[in-house]
């Protein structure tokens, strides 16, 4: 049975947060991951700037040892997750159907709201997914531009977060949502002031979790070791390897805040400029 090693990529540090559950549900498994923070935030990037991105990285993850990619980027899975599987022979897992289907099921009254960059929102992914599952849910899309920059910035928890919150969200809940998608895995690092916003009556679905327990199902499928049961709680056990496409310290400084220690080694690789 392959043991597997796991490469993920995001536009930056958003990816973490599903790093994070990598740690938890597939615990000692090799992992490498790719910011590609040089062409931060992937919402306004073109289609064919968001391809040439996916496919390069994925490229770059393969020479490195990965045999399973997980997409840790909504924009990517929404954009490139069908072209990429075409392209190459190692399989992937995206975030949007893993995502919808956990807030399908979370849902009471079907009005799900979905907050995304803009390319996630135009791709039009989640409501499609989420349509499929259930056609008598309902999706209220708003893009969150601003979002993405704060949280590179490492501005998560202040008042000019507080105050770009609110005003994306005040539309969902005139919508009268009873579920929030958060559509980027930025998104979590503003879990605290979304849940101060939107109050306790509005459930958040994070895709992060349900993407990587979809991957380990996918992976015993595929005859992957999903795991390894004698590293689990044992974090040096396990081989983490970071590489930005920007600067390796201001990676390590934001992405230090989510984790609660600076992550190492970071490597700076000129992949994509």
């Amino acid at each position: 049975m392959a043991k597997g090693t796991v490469g993920l990529f995001d536009s930056g540090v958003g990816g973490l947060t599903v790093v994070r559950e990598v740690s938890v549900i597939l615990p000692g498994k090799r992992v490498i991951y790719f910011g590609d923070t040089a062409h931060v935030p992937y919402g306004d990037k073109s289609v064919d700037e968001l391809l040439s991105y996916a496919e390069r990285i994925i490229g770059f993850l393969c020479s490195q040892g990965a045999d399973y990619i997980i997409f840790a980027c909504n924009t990517s899975s929404a954009v490139s997750l069908r072209l990429m599987r075409d392209r190459f022979q190692v399989p992937m897992i995206g975030l949007i159907e893993p995502g919808a289907a956990e807030a399908v099921r979370l849902s009471a009254t079907g009005r799900i709201g979905l907050i995304a960059t803009e390319a996630t929102v135009k791709a039009g992914a989640y409501a499609r997914a989420v349509s499929a599952l259930n056609r008598n849910c309902q999706v209220f899309s708003q893009a969150a531009p601003r979002l993405v920059p704060l949280v590179e910035s490492g501005e998560s928890d202040t008042p000019k977060a507080e105050q770009a919150v609110r005003e994306y969200l005040e539309p969902l809940r005139e919508q009268g949502i009873d579920t929030l998608i958060l559509g980027c895995t930025h998104y979590p690092f503003l879990r605290d002031v979304i849940e101060r916003v939107l109050g306790p009556e509005v459930v958040l679905v994070d895709p992060a979790a349900a993407t990587v327990r979809a991957a380990r199902l996918d992976m015993l499928r595929r005859g992957f070791s999903a795991d390894n049961p004698g590293a689990q709680g044992e974090q040096d056990t396990v081989s983490l390897r970071y590489f930005v496409s920007g600067s390796a310290d201001a990676f390590r400084a934001v992405a230090g805040q989510f984790l609660g220690r600076e992550p190492e080694p970071v490597t700076e690789i000129c992949l994509l400029r």
